[in-house]
């Protein structure tokens, strides 16, 4: 569980990312997650943006994600979402501590 400051931390770092997947029609499914598991595992913090046409909750969508990938939530804003989760093998993004 993330601390609001370590949470601001993330925040900040996610401000100069582009996002690199989308979720559509679809929806979630099992490829998208095995895709954004190893995205999570080479960059550690990754920027998600939800098409119009998916019919999902950003919120919604964002958390179902996190929870099945076993990342943290960062935050939403309008059609995109930040995720984090350590890399095991190189982490490369230092937080605060607690």
């Amino acid at each position: 569980m993330l601390t609001g400051k370590q949470r601001a931390f993330l925040r900040s770092i996610a401000n100069g990312i582009k996002p690199i997947t989308q979720i559509g029609k679809e929806g979630v499914t099992d490829a998208f997650l095995k895709q954004l598991g190893d995205a999570l595992e080479a960059r550690e913090i990754v920027k998600v943006t939800v098409l119009e046409n998916s019919g999902l909750d950003v919120k919604d969508c964002a958390n179902e994600v996190a929870q099945s990938l076993r990342a943290e939530f960062v935050q939403a804003i309008g059609s995109k979402f930040t995720i984090y989760r350590k890399s095991k093998d190189k982490p490369v993004i230092s937080i605060p501590k607690k």
